[in-house]
């Protein structure tokens, strides 16, 4: 008697259907952004030039100790007010004309005891090994607000009549440009630079403190 063959199994629609699905999951699948601060680090310089004096009315100290509390200009001072301090500290406006240093557009109380122009203030950050990883953000936040608050009031300033409808014009710059983010917008791109360049973000960390 004859031997029967075995059946064969058409494994080709088997190979179909996993490779509609690996495109169906790689199409549908989200993924996540890495979370962190954002901060650009300077270009490697490799010139000998020496480093530019910087005044110390232009610089902004803040330090966290391992007790987290919190000293601005060797004062204790709480974190819900940091946020206003150094909005006083970078809007100053304390230069003069004749050292080139006004600055048109602040609005504080141009002391002469404090910053002389947005482009030279520089706030100098430092903290304790021992400072608490809430503390820390939580005075990260409130110094990168300061300049959120005056780079949106210079940009309804100037920008406002594109964004009639928006409440906050920076925020909703960034937002397009973020929408846009494949396309080149020059003009948006430059908008964005101008108000960067108004209230440039100088924030300087020192390193941790090893005791």
């Amino acid at each position: 008697m004859a031997k029967r063959s075995a059946p064969e199994v058409n494994a080709g629609s088997m190979a179909d259907i996993a490779f509609l699905l690996l495109i169906f999951f790689l199409v549908t699948t989200t993924i996540e952004k890495d979370k962190g601060l954002l901060r650009s680090l300077p270009p490697i310089d490799d010139t000998e030039v020496e480093p530019p004096i910087i005044k110390q009315k232009n610089l902004f100290t803040v330090l966290i100790n391992r007790n987290n509390q919190l000293l601005v200009e060797d004062e204790q001072m709480e974190v819900k007010d940091l946020r206003q301090a150094a909005i006083d500290f970078l809007d100053n406006g304390g230069g003069t004309n004749a050292a080139g240093e006004s600055c048109d557009y602040c609005k504080g109380n141009r002391d002469e005891a404090s910053s002389d122009h947005p482009d030279k203030a520089i706030i100098s950050m430092k903290h304790d090994r021992e400072t608490s990883y809430e503390q820390y953000m939580d005075v990260q936040n409130e110094l990168v607000a300061a300049y959120n608050i005056l780079r949106e009031r210079e940009a309804k300033r100037l920008y406002k009549k594109f964004y009639p409808n928006s409440e906050k014009v920076y925020t909703a710059m960034l937002e397009e440009k973020e929408k846009n983010q494949f396309s080149k917008d020059t003009i948006l791109n430059g908008r964005i630079t101008t108000i960067k360049e108004l209230f440039p973000m100088i924030l300087s960390e020192a390193e941790p403190d090893k005791n």
